[in-house]
């Protein structure tokens, strides 16, 4: 079963992966997010784009800004993307391929829009 930790009503606690812009890791259009945002492929990081799971997108809907903290790239983000169905109470940093990849448990996203 599912746990979200609310933290207020604008704060959950969540576990923060990475991901590129590539189809592997997203669909056969990896120059869009699931929001229609138009990537810069070649330094997608320099949008500051996450992806959210499903559970997590009624709270947090697309082109909401959010404060991440609690990992290596912590800082301000928009919600452009959506993760696979499979995922719960999870968040996606868009990242360059060249970057460091990383999972961190128990991160305070805080929305400030």
């Amino acid at each position: 079963m599912l746990t979200i930790t609310l933290l207020s009503s604008s704060q959950v606690k969540v576990v923060a992966t990475v991901y590129n812009a590539v189809p592997a890791q997203t669909n056969s259009d990896p120059s869009h997010t699931a929001s229609m945002f138009k990537l810069d492929l070649s330094n997608p990081y320099k949008h500051k784009i996450i992806a959210v799971s499903r559970d997590l997108l009624k709270e947090y809907p697309m082109h909401t800004k959010v404060l991440i903290e609690g990992t290596s790239y912590d800082g301000i983000y928009t919600v452009e993307d959506k993760m696979n169905k499979r995922y719960e109470n999870r968040i996606d940093i868009l990242i360059n391929q060249d970057m460091q990849i990383g999972k961190w448990n128990n991160v305070v996203i805080t929305k400030i829009n």
